[in-house]
């Protein structure tokens, strides 16, 4: 009986101490690393980008607003 716990419990003990936590522990470290150095040129760009189709459509919607308002004042009510 002791050898069949000793079996089920160390046998995946083992394996995740060889295999899986190395991996997780390089893993983890790898992208704490790529943190810390930032956004590259290519990620700022689409991020500015991001920013001002997001500015951009803010506008938008505000126009859309002041539309229905006047066409339709209470169409607010009804969300």
């Amino acid at each position: 009986m002791d050898e069949l716990i000793v079996i089920f419990m160390g046998v995946p003990l083992i394996l995740f101490v060889l295999f899986v936590a190395p991996i997780w522990l390089i893993l983890h470290y790898k992208s704490k690393k790529q943190v810390s150095q930032g956004l590259s040129e290519e990620e700022f760009a689409s991020l500015q980008t991001l920013a001002e189709k997001a500015e951009l459509m803010s506008d938008r919607i505000q126009t859309l607003e002041q539309i229905l308002d006047e066409e339709a004042p209470k169409w607010r009510e009804r969300a």
